[in-house]
């Protein structure tokens, strides 16, 4: 016997479409205003459309390392990976919140060293970042002492992300814009990505660090350098063959070693802000307190410019005998953000300057 359907009234059924269309309304305005373009950072911020965010990132160990990411709209871009093959599964669980298509429509990579470029080259229990990310353009150093195992599994996943799409470009073809590469890139409406002049892009160095791409971002009056560890002489260059900007922010050179972030470089560009990449304090390269990153040396030049230094972890159980030490976040991830107009500094773990 079948069961008899129960009529429903005009009034219902009118009543029952505008509650429909009442909460799609309020579905779609939820979506727009709340969560269009603003993915939940791993610290419980919020990257505003249109708005441009650097990311200084921890990386999951107690080394000294780098990698940036930066966010501008539709457009995701990786500065270096550091610091060990494992860093990868830290990076790629930081930035995928972000970067929610998978792909980084750039990835810098600024020398061969390995505290930039192992999370890149992998290994068997870690896959590298080219296998974690498609990865639409790659731009690395024109030339290189290395030889390592590290440098020759980097160089393996470039060439087979190469194989699968991506393009190659080495900093010295964006220079000279040759086979299609810039010098300048558009990144958004008012921002670009801009490839400096190195003297050591064409010439052997006996440092590694002297081959480190450099290039800046320019967001309005805001310009944001990152310099690799360019060392004292390949800042003294980069200040001869190019008109650099003042800078709002910088990326302090070589974790802040005292051989980098020279006077001659400071001077011209006299940043604002300064992030420091490394683990203070630690002995991974010399026990000698005052040498360890980031050096008084550097902090002091720094300062004439200013307070505003940022580190994001630091070492902690120091023991110098045995060389070994554990690590704690300083100001942790470190988040810049600004609008062109807007700028703020935070840090996951604490917003406090810095403070030898």
């Amino acid at each position: 016997m079948r069961r008899k359907k129960r009529k429903i009234s005009r009034k219902s059924t009118a009543f029952l479409v505008a509650l429909v269309v009442l909460l799609a309304v309020a579905a779609v305005g939820y979506w727009y205003f709340f969560l269009r373009n603003k993915p939940v950072s791993p610290t419980g911020g919020t990257v505003k459309t249109g708005e441009l965010s650097i990311h200084f990132l921890e990386l999951g160990n107690k080394y000294t390392g780098d990698c940036i990411f930066v966010k501008i709209g539709d457009c995701d871009i990786l500065i270096d990976g550091g610091s060990r093959a494992s860093s990868a599964d830290t990076i790629e669980t930081y930035v995928k919140p972000y970067c929610t298509d998978g792909v980084l429509e750039y990835v810098i990579v600024t020398h061969a060293d390995q505290d930039h470029i192992a999370a890149f080259a992998g290994n068997k229990t870690y896959p590298g970042l080219f296998q974690r990310f498609e990865c639409r353009t790659i731009i690395d150093f024109p030339k290189t002492n290395k030889t390592t195992q590290t440098y020759q599994n980097y160089v393996k996943e470039r060439d087979l992300e190469v194989e699968a799409g991506a393009v190659h470009y080495t900093a010295l073809q964006c220079w000279k814009g040759e086979d299609g590469a810039k010098r300048s890139y558009e990144l958004s409406e008012g921002v670009s990505m801009n490839f400096l002049y190195n003297y050591y892009y064409e010439n052997p160095s006996d440092d590694e660090n002297n081959y480190s791409v450099c290039m800046y971002i320019s967001q309005g009056e805001n310009n944001y350098l990152f310099t690799g560890d360019l060392e004292e002489d390949g800042e003294r260059e980069l200040v001869k063959n190019n008109s650099l900007p003042h800078c709002k922010l910088y990326k302090a050179g070589h974790h802040g070693s005292k051989t980098s972030s020279t006077e001659a470089l400071l001077s011209v560009i006299r940043p604002e802000y300064v992030c420091v990449c490394c683990c203070a304090g630690s002995p991974e390269y010399t026990a000698n307190p005052d040498k360890t990153f980031p050096t008084k040396q550097t902090l002091e030049r720094l300062l004439k410019y200013t307070d505003k230094i940022y580190v994001t972890t630091k070492a902690t159980n120091i023991d110098l005998e045995n060389k070994d030490w554990d690590f704690a976040s300083c100001n942790g991830n470190i988040i810049v953000r600004s609008d062109g107009e807007n700028f703020s500094v935070e840090g996951s773990y604490s917003s406090e300057i810095f403070k030898r």
